[in-house]
């Protein structure tokens, strides 16, 4: 709810209670944007609710409410309307008056959060000697749009990186290189991340098929653990070496990320087990070491446990999951932390919360979010994969969609008898790339599944990067074209004449509310429905048959119409930057 929003209603109410009385003082005045202009911007609600209550028509008790109600200084005056709908329309000069307001205002209206929070986003989290793919991108992308989100805000954001650096898989790759390519546990750079993986294969069938390389494996991951110095030295080369190839596709991406993986956590393990243990929670079953849940069952319909160490005295997933939510609480110092996983690992985060939640870690000030996402689809409707059938690479992905933006920009430039420079076709390849494959994650609500088509997100039309850079480029172009500096406008006076120029107002000024909702409910996605209708309402402002005349108009309208163009323009940037966007100037 924007500040306007939350003046009316508190003035509604005020209303609702003078002719009512204090016994509905909290009685809420259902105040809603209108779902359709003509009937004006807010809609209050509340007399249909209160029918009952008070045993009136709601016409009557919509009547009077409107003759207690001073909005004067805000909307014209109220109207009734249908059943009893009080319909209330935004005063032009009001909507002047608080675009002017925000013209000199860095964060255009963004109040920062009243009570910043020291939050954590767990996200990306790939696994070493695995390649990153399309699996990871869809974490990294959404978990670095909230994190800017929340940056922006004012919390104090900590972005963590839980990669899987340890266990048995250590064992397994390790044991299997000391006998087929010993270099590669002695020397940096002996391997690069494809025979790595294609290594890690390898051992792992090993260890599936072969019990006397199981056992090596196994003792391979006790002397990693015991720290071994060759062991350490080994795992320490092949960790980064896979970080090395991470790195490049996080520049890429323009993330920044603090990596600390399972192995960070592994000194305070047993800590969580002699916690659970004096805690009464603590379970003996078949030599493991386990939580019983409540609400999950097994096939039989028996209590499920959760495992915390194994009958042969090791750890697994949830056992770390569970150290490192106590170190994020007692020595991070968190009061949210997030974390950004696919939909299919829900079971896994609720299973571990309930343990902790159990045992007394969480403070009634710590609040634990699990921001679950749908799958990566091909066109085909299923699971996006290579037509080898292989998990399609992340740098693969983001190569070709590059490559694609590069082909056809110059297949444009050719059309338009343009020419370029080879460093201004390779930015714009880049950057819209990348923004396309970001944009088309990030504008899908992430608890669905999505359809990656590079024709679909790379496409000048309809809900894409592409679409939201051209406009805020087309913009630039204006200045370029009336030799205008933005900059330079200072705080001169927005007139609202034209519908086209009233609609674009009232849209600029719920950018507030927009970034507020998504830092709440962690859906990047209204930002872009957001991004994309201020888009339209541009167009449409400045459409030469249905919009208005800006550098041919008149004084003061052109200068008024500049001022709306820089406030879309930078209302854009500002939004685009927060889903990890980068605009162009020209494109």
């Amino acid at each position: 709810m924007n500040a306007t929003q939350e003046k009316l209603k508190a003035q509604v109410k005020q209303a609702l209670i003078a002719a009512f009385g204090a016994d509905l003082a909290e009685a809420d005045p259902i105040l809603v944007p209108a779902s359709n202009p003509k009937f004006g911007d807010y809609q209050a609600n509340v007399a249909l609710s209160l029918s009952k209550k008070l045993g009136k028509q709601p016409r009557a008790i919509a009547s009077a409410i409107v003759d207690q109600l001073d909005v004067s200084e805000i909307c014209e005056p109220p109207e009734i309307a249908g059943p009893g709908f009080i319909n209330l329309k935004l005063k032009t000069a009001y909507l002047e008056a608080q675009l002017n307001e925000i013209q000199a205002d860095p964060r255009l209206g963004v109040l920062a959060a009243k009570t910043p929070k020291r939050e954590i986003v767990d996200f990306s989290s790939p696994n070493i000697a695995k390649e990153m793919h399309v699996g990871h991108l869809r974490s990294t992308i959404i978990g670095d749009s909230i994190a800017r989100i929340l940056e922006f805000q004012g919390h104090d954001v900590l972005r963590l990186n839980h990669v899987g650096d340890w266990g048995t898989q250590f064992g397994m790759l390790i044991a299997d290189l000391r006998e087929v390519y010993p270099d590669a546990l002695t020397t940096a750079n002996a391997l690069d991340i494809g025979d790595l993986v294609s290594f890690y294969r390898k051992a792992k069938l090993r260890f599936d098929t072969d019990e006397t390389f199981q056992e090596t494996a196994r003792q391979e991951v006790v002397a990693l653990q015991a720290g071994a110095e060759d062991t350490l030295h080994a795992w320490k080369l092949l960790c980064e070496q896979s970080r090395r190839e991470f790195q490049i596709i996080y520049d890429l991406l323009d993330v920044q990320i603090i990596e600390r993986g399972e192995s960070f956590y592994n000194p305070l393990l047993s800590g969580v087990v002699e916690d659970l243990e004096k805690s009464g929670l603590l379970v003996e079953n078949q030599g493991a070491k386990c939580v019983f849940l409540e609400g999950f069952t097994n096939r039989e319909g028996e209590p499920l446990p959760l495992i915390v160490q194994k009958s042969d005295g090791g750890y697994n997933y949830a056992t770390t999951d569970l150290a490192s939510l106590r170190y994020r609480i007692q020595q991070d110092q968190a009061k949210r932390i997030i974390y950004v996983t696919d939909a299919g690992q829900g079971n896994h985060f609720a299973q571990f919360f309930q343990v902790a939640g159990k045992a007394g870690w969480i403070p009634d000030d710590v609040e634990l979010v699990h921001v679950p996402f749908g799958l990566v689809l091909g066109e085909d409707g299923k699971k996006f994969k290579t037509r080898s059938g292989d998990t399609v690479r992340l740098r693969d992905l983001l190569d070709e969609a590059i490559a694609r933006t590069d082909a056809d920009l110059k297949t444009r430039l050719q059309e338009e008898e343009r020419q370029e420079t080879e460093e201004f076709i390779n930015e714009v390849a880049r950057v819209v790339g990348i923004s396309a494959v970001k944009y088309a994650d990030l504008s899908q609500n992430r608890t669905s599944n999505y359809i990656f088509s590079y024709d679909k997100m790379l496409d000048l039309k309809g809900n894409t990067a592409p679409y939201m850079l051209y406009a805020y480029a087309r913009i630039q172009g204006i200045s370029r074209k009336g030799d205008i500096n933005f900059k330079e406008l200072g705080n001169n006076a927005v007139l609202l004449q034209h519908e086209t120029e009233l609609a674009l107002a009232k849209y600029l000024l719920q950018l507030d509310e927009v970034i507020s909702s998504v830092e709440q409910d962690l859906l990047p996605n209204r930002l872009c429905e957001y991004l994309y209708e201020l888009s339209k309402k541009f167009n449409q402002f400045y459409d030469r048959n249905q919009g208005v005349q800006v550098l041919e108009a008149e004084e003061p309208q052109r200068t008024s119409r500049l001022v709306l163009c820089d406030l879309t323009a930078r209302t854009l940037k500002l939004g685009l930057s927060l889903l990890g966007i980068q605009v162009l100037e020209r494109m």
